[in-house]
């Protein structure tokens, strides 16, 4: 029973601890008068429900229906009332089964070494200071025109095989197909240069070398902005077209990216360092971008309900299931399953608690960088992603400031102030990416039931933008490893492989390390393996029987090199790394089994030998085993 009824929740803590009583003050600063503050030494426990030893252990949280929670979970439960959305919402992430455990766990951690906890908080706080991020905002926009010039470097060296006239998805004919559909709309729906220039090869090749060029001009500072720009434009031209080659997280990443350092590169056309200093909500944009990638894929793994996840045991499959693997990645899958089970919970730490040291003091957001930078690098090092761990590395470096970077950047002269109408301009133009980032997360919550007509409108407009995006890579871990060999005939009898370049094929041949570089025909061939098989697939078979160069370019050698074959087939197998022993022995680093076929003989129609689209002509008979 209680004699006076509480009208707030209550927050009941130990009042002779000075570090108590310091997070205490943070959190008043954040809920105001919105929760209660006491030290449990001036209140009856008993009366609120509270045992004595409970509250010398753990702060306590009384809320008016009665509910009484401590730990972590009473501190998250407390910050809901925050009167900021975006601390309520980080308090909401908090009160995740996955993340709650972790944080109950750090918090037990912290209450039992208080002492140890207070001189390393003093510590901290001691050597946080402002800085300015002039040099931070030079290296990164540097960085970027590199990811920039390595993903044109990429694309050029296949985009005739996808793209081209010849290739397996031709731009000109789905933009032929699309133009009396769309009509006037068509540059909104479908946003690319490429209306304006025609698809041409050399069109296609034209414009990865212009996006070479702009990349040099941008990493070299020259017109950094207007470079960018242009660099946005021109990859959203290929993104919006290339339909499922150019459909990954990092190709959308690196157009979120890109719109968000639109707002902070400096103008002109030789800009050094930048006359200004990036303003408070330049920092807030970048660094809410970087907790934005990591949490929401740490968030979708716990919220796929995916059991390797919570078992800890997903990196015990990731390695061996992931698209293409790198040798380092075959070592990690022979690692013991506890090592795997500590790989796994390291995983999930890094993207759900770690990502709020985004916004903490300098010296945890230096730990966060150097937090993310390992997570990337020990995940290139075991896969091939194409640039997006250089990407995501790079975005990290605005956890840093530039005392961090003296040592290498060149010092700048004195800012120069920004007037306030700068800063005004700015937010107006960063209310819509804003506004859209906090929907696109709020809706993993369920959060607004129901949003706004013209939140609803304005994300419909800005989707074909492809500029906000969500993120959660191998949020449901793929258990085995199916593979497809596509296969060549002149008599249906003797079959000869197309070899893949990457991908894994014979058994005695290493994973390869290819990043930055990303294969996508190989990385799409992983995705199609898991389904039925898609319409490219299909169209990829009758460039093989057309004889296209610039598909077999895609292929590591051409097994038909006197023509093309008659007809073609696709086998199914299930691939697994082998083990240590296996590879002494035999020198095998993979074993495999045929499970069946998965696209029968197949081979152009005699009345239409060369048919201009490829879907055309062919006879597609029913895959058997």
């Amino acid at each position: 029973m209680r004699l006076h009824p509480l009208r707030r929740p209550l927050m009941v803590y130990d009042g002779d601890c000075g570090f108590c009583r310091r997070w205490v003050a943070r959190w008043r600063t954040q809920t105001g008068a919105r929760v209660r503050y006491a030290p449990q030494q001036l209140l009856p426990l008993w009366l609120l429900g509270i045992r004595r030893a409970d509250a010398r252990r753990s702060v306590q949280l009384v809320e008016p229906s009665g509910r009484v929670t401590q730990g972590a979970r009473a501190v998250f439960r407390s910050l809901l009332y925050a009167r900021a959305p975006a601390v309520r919402l980080a308090a909401r992430a908090g009160l995740l089964p996955g993340v709650r455990g972790l944080a109950e766990l750090a918090y037990r951690q912290v209450a039992r070494h208080r002492m140890a906890a207070s001189r390393l908080e003093r510590r901290v706080l001691r050597g946080a200071r402002a800085s300015s991020h002039r040099q931070v905002r030079w290296l990164f926009l540097r960085l970027l025109g590199g990811v920039y010039l390595i993903a044109f470097t990429s694309l050029g060296r296949q985009v005739r095989g996808l793209y081209g006239a010849r290739g397996i998805a031709p731009v000109q004919e789905l933009l032929d197909d699309l133009e009396p559909r769309l009509g006037k709309e068509r540059l909104t729906r479908v946003p690319s240069i490429f209306w304006l220039t025609g698809a041409s090869d050399r069109a296609l090749v034209n414009g990865t070398r212009a996006g070479q060029l702009l990349a040099l001009a941008l990493v070299a500072n020259v017109a950094p902005r207007a470079s960018l720009a242009a660099l946005w434009a021109l990859y959203l031209s290929y993104a919006s077209t290339g339909r499922a080659f150019l459909s990954f997280q990092w190709d959308v990443l690196l157009l979120e990216t890109s719109a968000h350092a639109l707002l902070v590169a400096p103008g002109g056309l030789r800009p050094g360092m930048g006359e200004r200093e990036p303003s408070a909500l330049d920092l807030a944009l970048m660094r809410w971008l970087v907790f934005k990638l990591y949490f929401e894929s740490g968030l979708a793994k716990l919220q796929s309900g995916d059991r390797t996840w919570r078992d800890l045991t997903a990196m015990a499959i990731h390695h061996e299931t992931t698209p293409l693997p790198t040798r380092l990645g075959w070592h990690a899958h022979q690692l013991p399953l506890r090592a795997q089970k500590a790989s796994t919970a390291v995983t999930l730490a890094l993207e759900t608690a770690a990502p709020f040291l985004s916004f903490l003091p300098r010296p945890l957001r230096l730990a966060g960088f150097w937090s993310f930078t390992g997570l990337q690098a020990g995940i290139a090092a075991t896969g091939n992603y194409g640039f997006f761990n250089l990407l995501s590395a790079v975005m990290g470096v605005w956890l840093l400031d530039d005392h961090a970077l003296a040592r290498w950047v060149p010092e700048p002269a004195p800012a120069r102030p920004t007037r306030a109408w700068r800063h005004g301009a700015k937010a107006l133009v960063a209310a819509p990416l804003v506004a859209l980032s906090l929907r696109e997360l709020g809706a993993r919550f369920d959060r607004p039931r129901n949003p706004p007509a013209w939140l609803d409108r304005l994300a419909q407009w800005a989707a074909p933008l492809r500029s906000v995006n969500g993120y959660g890579l191998f949020s449901v871990m793929t258990l085995e490893r199916p593979e497809i060999e596509i296969e060549g005939s002149n008599d249906g009898v003797t079959w000869r492989a197309y070899p893949m370049r990457y991908k894994p094929g014979p058994l005695n041949r290493p994973p390869r390390w290819v990043a930055p570089h990303q294969p996508r025909l190989d990385w799409q061939l992983w995705f199609a393996a898991l389904s039925s098989p898609p319409g490219w697939f299909l169209a990829l078979l009758g460039r093989l029987l057309e004889g296209s160069p610039e598909v077999l370019a895609l292929f590591e050698s051409n097994p038909f090199p006197e023509g093309p074959p008659k007809m073609v087939r696709a086998t199914l197998y299930k691939y697994r790394m082998s083990d240590r022993a296996t590879r002494q022995a035999t020198g095998a680093w993979w074993k495999r089994e045929r499970v069946g076929l998965y696209v029968a003989p197949s081979m152009l129609s005699p009345d239409e030998p060369t048919p201009p689209n490829p879907f055309t002509g062919l006879h597609w008979p029913r895959a058997q085993a």
